[in-house]
């Protein structure tokens, strides 16, 4: 049986544009109220959406929304986010790890800059993150915690070692923590796109085109889906969107796609195209 999310609070990292204000809304809709963490606290020509443009959408679907201007890599930011979220909700029930930063080339074309960037927006904020909200959840002996990241397959390292460490180490820490944790009514599980999703990185790098897209609502749905199990009997997995959809009886992916005729391709890890520097980051 589904859980009921009517008033859970959830934070979203990331959460001014693409997968994460699409998370948002999903939850919202869904009945949650919603932390809106990102660092964008106005609209760019090409980055399009901030923390207040997404709240106010959460707000015009009814739930209540804050949003909080947050760098994941500062630690007293992250402490605030969590004290503010507690301060004006007296709770907080999910988590989504959906801020990431992203530098797909090979080790010697790897700046060590880019890999503490990396380190620090991928596997060290979700490390943060998770160690700031679960006093809190495991208090109420309610939560889900969710990271974006994708099962370990040692064999997409090639050319991209430095981004699969940092976000291998998001997975890692899915699979261990749902173990120190286990039976506490607290669970934490990772999500990754089976095929390219349409977000700003993927349009403003060219990165394929519409055919080669899913919307990002399938990785909403997915989550809202992971949100709504019991968390002290689903944990410590780390899943592909559509192959969980389809373990809980969804077998019709159509209307995620971009182009409505053709449906995009799977990828691996060891698909992703060789580019620079994606701000993949709210």
């Amino acid at each position: 049986m589904a859980e009921n999310l009517h008033d859970r609070v959830a934070i979203i990292t990331g959460a001014s544009r693409g997968i994460g204000r699409e998370t948002a809304l999903t939850l919202a809709r869904a009945g949650c109220h919603l932390v809106i963490a990102a660092k964008s606290t106005e609209e760019k020509p090409n980055l399009p959406g901030s923390i207040h443009t997404v709240a106010r959408e959460v707000e015009a679907l009814g739930r209540k929304a804050l949003p909080v201007q947050v760098d994941v890599r500062n630690d007293g930011d992250i402490q605030f986010m969590v004290e503010e979220t507690i301060k004006t909700f007296g709770r907080v029930d999910i988590l989504v790890n959906n801020a990431g930063a992203l530098w797909w080339k090979p080790v010697m074309e790897t700046p060590l800059r880019r890999l503490d960037l990396m380190f620090s927006v991928n596997a060290r904020a979700a490390f943060a993150c998770a160690q700031a909200v679960l006093p809190h959840m495991l208090e109420r002996g309610w939560g889900h915690i969710l990271t974006a990241s994708p099962p370990i397959d040692l064999s997409a390292l090639p050319g991209k070692v430095g981004y699969l460490i940092t976000k291998f180490g998001m997975t890692m820490l899915v699979h261990g923590l749902a173990e120190e944790i286990r039976g506490s009514g607290v669970a934490i599980n990772a999500i990754w796109p089976a095929t390219a999703i349409e977000s700003q990185a993927t349009i403003n790098f060219g990165l394929g085109g519409p055919a080669m897209w899913r919307k990002a609502s399938i990785i909403a749905d997915a989550t809202l889906m992971i949100c709504q199990k019991d968390p002290k009997t689903f944990s410590g997995r780390a899943l592909i969107d559509e192959d969980f959809m389809r373990e809980e009886g969804v077998t019709d992916f159509v209307k995620y796609r971009c182009d409505p005729d053709v449906e995009p391709p799977r990828l691996t890890a060891a698909d992703l195209p060789e580019v620079g520097m994606v701000p993949g980051r709210g």
